[in-house]
């Protein structure tokens, strides 16, 4: 047992190590701690000695370590996915050791970590990332009290000082979603900015499937099949550009039932891109993405100046060729266009060969947005402004270059301002809780897992499932109907072919679904 020690004004506590070998119980800096009384040496010194003959008691000098040395020994020593540690990489590098980098392990305190949290909130980061960053944080003096360097975490979350219980109040606005006309509008607008038809297929495939957008990017032509499409890995873009090959979020391996409708979408995709093998990973995939690769843009091929210097007219000539071709005289109008010919200039496109995948961050920004809210997203000092686009053919085609918007008929106007393309995943999950499926049937086809008993003792049959593919084939065939009725014909090639199938006139129900 320990015991107290009287040293002039205070007491000190003792506790032994070996025989005839006595230790002071100190503080992180190894600095002798002072007890007023003997009652409270005598607990210290109990509590140290017991830690001490079970084994649990640490060197002192391990509490010094500061935390941007534990936190480099603690990230070496993690074995996990690729995306998660670069998030730990990133939290810790940005976010942690700006603040806590040269602080002993075990000096760091609650408060310090309290005042971190609020200063990172006032920055203003958004809630959700603090509190990851926060629960990275937690995570690594969990290990550190695991090895002796702390008794307590500073990071753990202290509930109700001095705020009223009850539903959180950083909790984010309610996700933005749509319907299956919204899906068709936007997937036909996100085509249009591409200038080809593979965004009105991934947009529509994640709508009517809800597969997350790394599953999409990461979609194999092998997995396409004649009524389902296979979830089987994703790709994961990580800060080095690198599109990682991992399996799915929490190994939501699984197979998707497809409506005849969009198996024959895909097919025609494949069908009409022939994928190649990827440099990255030697696979086909069934979508690639639509900027140029790295440096492709500079390399040698006929860009618009080049047809106009061909044509013997300005670039402004030949874009109002390209894009509003009753303002120019025939005859400047046929040298530009068998220049075009004659050097193999693609509108809208960029010499040189295409990146192997979409990029999340240009999709999502210059792409999907843009679609679904009709404007463009503020770039550097430049605010938002709408899509400006020529008024026919429906629903405008986007004009492009300097000047556009005075060169524009009209704009777009939101479809679904907020939309993004993870809302699509929700989007989905209404649409068949519209329908009526099984939450069996939903969590299969989200990648979710139910451990709840009566999960277990659910199941899905063939029933469920033609029932579901029946309802979807009638949110897509209504959503035909009503986009007919605004237009019957597209610019965008697929979406024409589908307006003006024969028998169309005939597609639809009497009454919507959901």
């Amino acid at each position: 047992m320990g015991y107290a020690e009287k040293r002039g004004d205070y007491w000190r506590a003792r506790y032994n190590i070996a025989p005839g070998v006595r230790r002071t119980v100190e503080d992180a800096a190894g600095v002798t701690i002072r007890y007023r009384t003997k009652r409270d040496a005598k607990k210290a010194a109990d509590a140290a000695q017991s830690n001490f003959d079970s084994g649990t008691r640490r060197d002192p000098a391990m509490g010094r370590e500061t935390f941007a040395q534990y936190a480099s020994r603690w990230y070496a020593a993690q074995d996990l996915a690729a995306s998660t540690m670069q998030n730990y990489r990133r939290h810790i590098e940005e976010h942690l050791l700006p603040t806590f980098g040269g602080r002993p392990m075990a000096e760091i305190s609650a408060l310090e970590v309290d005042a971190w949290e609020k200063r990172e909130r006032a920055v203003p980061y958004a809630p959700a990332s603090v509190k990851t960053w926060r629960s990275t944080l937690h995570l690594i003096f969990e290990d550190a009290i695991g090895e002796g360097l702390r008794e307590s975490n500073p990071a753990a979350k202290r509930r109700g000082r001095g705020k009223r219980a009850g539903r959180s109040r950083n909790r984010g606005p309610e996700k933005v979603i749509t319907d299956g006309l919204g899906v068709l509008l936007i997937a036909e607008r996100a085509a249009l900015l591409a200038g080809r038809d593979d965004e009105f297929v991934a947009i529509v495939l994640m709508g009517f499937t809800g597969m997350r957008w790394g599953e999409v990017v990461g979609l194999e032509t092998q997995f396409v099949r004649p009524r389902s499409v296979r979830v089987e890995s994703q790709l994961y873009e990580l800060d080095t550009g690198e599109m990682h090959r991992c399996p799915p979020k929490d190994d939501s391996h699984r197979t998707i039932d497809a409506p005849d409708w969009l198996g024959e979408l895909l097919r025609g995709q494949i069908a009409e891109r022939s994928p190649q093998q990827c440099k990255c990973h030697g696979r086909r995939y069934v979508f690639r993405g639509h900027r140029a690769a790295n440096g492709a843009a500079r390399r040698p091929g006929p860009k618009l100046v080049d047809v106009a210097r061909r044509a013997d007219v300005s670039t402004g000539t030949v874009s109002n060729v390209l894009n509003r071709p009753g303002t120019v005289p025939p005859a400047t109008a046929t040298k530009v266009t068998t220049a075009i010919a004659d050097l193999g200039y693609v509108r809208s496109g960029w010499s040189g060969e295409l990146a192997a995948h979409w990029r999340r961050s240009g999709f999502a920004t210059w792409l999907f947005q843009p679609s679904a809210s009709g404007d463009y997203p503020r770039r550097s000092a430049s605010d938002s402004h709408p899509v400006p686009i020529l008024a026919e053919p429906w629903p405008g085609v986007p004009v492009r270059g300097r000047g556009a918007a005075a060169r524009a008929d009209a704009c777009w106007t939101p479809i679904a301002r907020g939309l993004t393309p993870h809302g699509l995943r929700h989007s989905h999950k209404t649409m068949m809780e519209e329908l009526g499926a099984p939450p069996k049937l939903m969590d299969e086809r989200m990648g979710h897992e139910d451990g709840s008993v009566q999960a277990r003792y659910s199941h899905v049959t063939a029933t469920m499932r033609r029932r579901l593919l029946d309802g979807l084939t009638a949110v897509w065939e209504r959503a035909l109907d009503d986009r007919r009725a605004i237009s019957e014909r597209s610019p965008v090639a697929v979406l024409d072919r589908l307006l003006s199938a024969p028998g169309s006139d005939a597609v639809g129900t009497d009454e919507a679904p959901g």
